[in-house]
């Protein structure tokens, strides 16, 4: 199988974030949102080009309900071509000022999902959450308030992360244990507004601002004096965090386990019926008998013998070992990326298209440690190693935060698992585009595995079956708007299916 090291994505990726440019420097009229949800839905389709306090590739994000109605938002985030071509005067407007470029539609993303963006963009407080036993008897035992550190890393990863890591540089210094460094009149002073603070002659202010050539830190005045307390707490005893993994029941525990196997019946059985033949050949004078289980052994051997050959290259179930373990359930099950994100050529394309390395660095620039539940076959340095790999395959140092000179990429050699026979022609485009398919129709729950597997059997009665009860989708669509007027009134049903359409013709698939 042909890796594929480089891939112009940047274009595309850079689209899709327009979306979220757009759909977030805009108004959202109050509805409900989970900001804590919407902060990992930011960082699945945003971060990678966006900051809340400052530009990054796109502008910065936050505070932005101030423009348009939530219905407007929803339509333009779901579908932003079609609002366009409705007239409307913002969309249309939106379109020219970025030269025309088309972005990339979310429909994948509910009403709550954007309600959930909103909330976390406009800063509101996210639900106070659960302290487990394990935090607040360690955060007790040393004098500390555990809501308050809980309180302060939310505040922190909306606010801070996107340049601060606690314990290494990212794009500014490491903040852990900063008020052993300065005071906390200090840190609120330079956090609220360090312009000011530099302004007035203050000399720690004055060294930080030139050691770091000029570039200046985002003011955060929004901030009250219990926000940055509490920052400051979950710096300090960041630590006492771990405590919950103590009151965390192991990952098998409360599941459905799956049933013992009883293949072992099988064999008993079979071992049996192997008694009972031997016994009628060697030991039974019946010739009858033996007549009747001649004639059973050979249809039984016939009947699996054409099972097993017809089961020949369909390779259902397949899930081979990839020299990454990429987890779909990670990516596009937890944090929602969009499978075209990733396969971004299956709209356009006969295939789907292999990611490069270059859209995994659009995220993992940034994202360089794995901070989700694990398990005792997973651990966190299991991840963490995981995209250590993509580091290595691109050259990307994460301490340094560039790629290194003169470095020799190696092509992440992915194993392909599903393969259709050279004799069998399938277009992506024109089932995901022109059809409006899922990717999962043929791919099953891909956002509920952790490895993908072959869902279907890819097998052609299969895509036939599929090609009977699946309707022509007529909508926006003048050319087959006409033939399925005259298909249905030839065939005498309101919904033509793909099948009458022309679905079954052997040229339509093997030409």
């Amino acid at each position: 199988m042909k890796s594929v090291l480089q891939h112009n994505t940047i274009q595309r990726f850079f689209l899709s974030s327009l979306t979220f440019i757009l759909l977030l420097t805009t108004q959202l009229s109050a509805q409900d949102g989970d900001a804590k949800r919407g902060k990992g839905l930011f960082n699945a389709n945003c971060a990678a080009c966006h900051k809340l306090d400052k530009k990054l590739i796109g502008p910065a994000l936050e505070g932005i309900s101030e423009r348009r109605s939530r219905e407007w938002l929803i339509a333009w985030t779901k579908d932003n071509a079609a609002l366009r071509a409705s007239g409307d005067a913002d969309a249309i407007a939106i379109f020219e000022e970025y030269n025309k470029m088309p972005m990339m539609a979310y429909p994948q993303l509910s009403d709550q999902d954007i309600d959930d963006i909103f909330a976390y963009t406009d800063n509101k407080p996210e639900a106070k959450p659960e302290v487990g036993v394990a935090i607040a008897t360690s955060a007790a035992a040393l004098g500390i308030d555990s809501l308050q550190v809980v309180k302060g890393k939310n505040i922190f990863n909306a606010n801070c992360a996107a340049c601060h890591k606690l314990d290494k540089k990212l794009i500014g210094p490491a903040l852990g244990k900063m008020i052993d460094k300065r005071s906390e009149d200090w840190l609120k002073a330079w956090i609220k507004d360090n312009a000011a603070l530099r302004a007035s002659g203050d000399a720690d202010a004055i060294a930080i601002f030139d050691e770091y050539n000029g570039s200046p830190m985002t003011a955060f005045p929004q901030l009250s004096d219990a926000d940055i307390e509490a920052i400051i707490a979950y710096t300090s005893h960041a630590d006492i965090l771990s405590a919950k993994t103590a009151t965390v029941a192991s990952a098998d525990e409360g599941l459905a386990k799956p049933p013992k196997s009883t293949a072992w019946m099988t064999y008993v059985v079979l071992f049996v019926l192997l008694l009972i033949a031997l016994w009628i050949y060697f030991v039974s004078k019946n010739e009858f008998l033996k007549l009747v289980m001649t004639i059973a052994l050979l249809l039984g051997a016939g009947y699996y013998g054409y099972l097993g050959m017809m089961s020949i290259g369909i390779d259902q179930g397949y899930k081979p070992i990839q020299p990454i373990a990429f987890s779909h359930k990670i990516h596009a099950g937890d944090n929602k990326i969009d499978c075209q994100y990733c396969h971004s050529s299956a709209k356009h394309s006969k295939t789907s298209g292999i990611p490069s390395a270059n859209v995994c660095m659009n995220c993992h620039k940034s994202i360089s440690e794995y901070n989700g539940p694990v398990t005792d076959e997973k651990s966190k340095a299991f991840y963490d190693g995981e995209i250590q790999k993509i580091y290595d395959a691109v050259g990307w140092d994460k301490d340094k935060l560039v790629y290194k000179e003169n470095y020799e990429q190696k092509p992440i050699q992915w194993v392909r698992i599903h393969n259709l026979p050279d004799f069998a022609y399938y277009n992506h485009s024109q089932h995901v585009t022109v059809a409006g398919l899922k990717c999962q129709t043929c791919h099953g729950p891909v956002e509920e595995m952790e490895e993908v597997e072959q869902f279907a059997p890819l097998t052609m009665s299969w895509c036939l079956e599929c090609h009977r009860k699946t309707e022509l989708k007529v909508e926006s669509n003048e050319y087959y708007a006409k033939i399925h007027e005259e298909l249905s009134k030839k065939y005498g049903v309101e919904k033509v299916t793909v099948a009458q359409m022309g679905g079954l013709e052997c040229g339509k698939c093997h030409y």
